[in-house]
């Protein structure tokens, strides 16, 4: 929509401001984990696939657990001990953290700076890591390893010494359809400790060796760093490895384990969180970018949610979830933040103005969507029409979102959609609410960064509702002094604010007819109990209203449509449509 007005915006909002829906500093609990490569962070060069089990730990668990994660390529127990390794780990642990120790492959190897044995060294330095753990007030937990993937003897020399082998490089040995063990007797040794010690013990070997056996020997290599040739930079000759975890490798091995964890742990079972995926860009999920999990999500996917976490990060892309892209969950980490910084005079690749409609950083069309914990913003600054989120889909439920920009920052698009917000942050300058939808904003804060304009609803003739605001709270920067509650986009404009603490930046009049004095006939503009210094009912514009009972004004009266949609009730369960 077009600016009538413009002025000199000074740019007032503080980091403070823009990130008040993001909680606090709190205490955290920290699980240190130590191991060899099977564990280990990778390097992301080349679009490395490989993956540790203990770098993809971040995506289950809640934001109250750190995970320090120190494993390392190519280490025993002993050679972390001697290369200083542990003292770093153990130097940081403080009362009420827990470490994780797994240690096998390496140890069985037999140069004399990794070889231990089981039952005497290796299981001496299981004792250290659970003592020292343990006088620092850490919580020590022992796990043994995980299976590498052999079906084909039992003392297979090439899997046994953890071979990186190029597809066709030699041939294959034949495999059959029993997994044989590897790794003897050092699989005792932490189960041995763990019993004498009084430590919990996970049996990653086992989870594994159920995992891969159950898969058999072809799809099981859908775990591992089986590549083919020319398909990734990092390796373009391919690569057969039957050690080390690819990432959905080590995403459903990290899942299970952390089953296990729960299971024993009842102290670390309140924090487990499982997602369907996890957006992350330092390679800790399945995904680096939100549009390539909104991508991966099944169409028509129905009678459950798609739940994707997206850690982290700025985000820079333009997304869109189509239609058939139904029942997704989008939960964010604090800081996740999905940014663009289109504006409708920019050229699209055929040298014509984007337009409002085509400048948004996110585009949502499938039905049942919900967000929570997420920043949609769009970057672009004061340059005239520039959509944050762009929302035609029916039931869309917005939880702790923030919506950043400045002219036309929201747009509620859909005719036939219904939205609601709960405590959420929306800010700009001109119209940064708009559109045809049904929406209610409840609890949210409500910020105007310039003089202009908070709403610009454009809802059809007929239509029951329009905007709804409940308990809101209407802010301003500084400067700002001269701002309208809403002006019409269409004649038939609704806007009804109810219990909404208003800002001495509200003028007087309150509304604004957008210079079409016949829309003062047939706009619905109304208030019912607003508080603060901008509420002044006996001098509100002659065309509005102020309500005298809330009769009819229930949030779930007004989201209820055919179907009985409440999310202030249901939260987001999905409601169940007939068609």
């Amino acid at each position: 929509m077009k600016i009538h007005r413009n002025r000199p915006l000074l740019l007032l909002v503080t980091a403070f401001i823009l990130f008040s829906a993001f909680r606090a500093d709190k205490p955290f609990i920290t699980i240190f984990t130590i191991g060899d490569s099977t564990m280990a962070n990778k390097k992301l060069d080349g679009g490395n696939p490989e993956r540790g089990w203990g770098m993809m730990l971040p995506g289950f668990f809640s934001e109250d657990i750190r995970v320090d994660n120190h494993a390392a390529n190519g280490r025993s127990s002993k050679s972390f001990i001697t290369e200083g390794r542990w003292e770093k780990v153990i130097s940081q642990v403080k009362k009420g953290d827990y470490v994780f120790i797994q240690f096998g492959h390496n140890d069985e190897k037999t140069d004399s700076a990794r070889h231990t044995d089981p039952g005497t060294t290796f299981d001496d330095n299981l004792r250290r890591f659970v003592n020292e753990t343990r006088a620092k007030g850490g919580i020590p937990v022992l796990f043994n390893s995980i299976v590498r993937r052999n079906f084909v003897q039992p003392k297979d020399a090439s899997i046994a010494k953890d071979a990186r082998q190029t597809p066709g490089e030699q041939e294959l040995p034949k495999e059959g359809s029993v997994l044989f063990d590897t790794h003897g007797a050092y699989l005792d040794s932490p189960r041995n400790v763990a019993k004498e010690m009084g430590v919990v013990f996970i049996d990653m070997n086992k989870i594994t060796h159920d995992l891969v056996q159950g898969l058999g020997p072809v799809e099981s290599k859908k775990l591992y760093m089986f590549v083919e040739p020319g398909k990734i930079p990092a390796f373009p000759k391919g690569r057969e490895d039957n050690t080390h975890l690819n990432i959905y490798g080590a995403r459903t091995i990290a899942g299970l384990t952390v089953d296990a964890i729960a299971g024993q742990i009842p102290e670390l079972e309140k924090y487990v969180r499982h997602y369907d995926y996890v957006v992350a860009q330092d390679g800790t999920g399945d995904f680096f970018t939100v549009q390539e999990a909104i991508n991966a999500v099944p169409d028509f996917r129905k009678n459950v949610r798609t739940t994707i976490l997206v850690r982290k990060g700025t985000y820079k892309e333009k997304i869109i979830i189509p239609e058939s892209k139904i029942n997704i969950s989008l939960i964010g980490e604090d800081g996740a933040v999905l940014t663009n910084d289109d504006f409708a005079n920019k050229k699209n690749v055929f040298g014509e103005n984007m337009g409002t409609s085509g400048s948004s950083s996110c585009y949502i069309y499938a039905p049942d969507f919900y967000a929570e914990n997420i920043t949609f913003e769009n970057s672009a600054g004061p340059v005239g029409q520039a959509v944050a989120c762009f929302v035609s889909a029916d039931r869309a439920f917005f939880k702790n979102c923030r919506f950043l920009g400045y002219q036309d920052t929201l747009y509620t698009y859909g005719k036939q959609s219904r939205q609601y917000y709960e405590d959420c942050y929306i800010e700009g300058t001109v119209d940064f609410i708009f559109g045809w939808s049904v929406a209610v904003f409840n609890r949210c804060h409500i910020h105007s960064k310039r003089d202009g304009y908070v709403t610009a609803p454009s809802t059809d003739q007929g239509k029951k509702f329009g905007y709804v605001f409940y308990d809101c709270q209407l802010t301003a920067d500084p400067e700002v002094a001269k701002v309208y509650l809403s002006r019409p986009w269409r004649p038939y404009a609704q806007a009804v604010f109810i219990r909404c603490e208003l800002g001495k930046h509200i003028l007087p009049e309150g509304w604004n007819n957008w210079g079409k004095k016949e829309a003062e006939k047939t706009v619905f503009y109304a208030e019912y109990a607003s508080r603060g210094e901008g509420a002044n009912p006996k001098v509100r514009a002659a065309f509005s209203h102020q309500l005298e009972n809330l009769e009819g004004y229930e949030i779930e009266t007004v989201l209820a449509g055919e179907d009985g949609w409440n999310p202030v009730k249901n939260g987001n369960r999905m409601v169940e449509v007939k068609r």
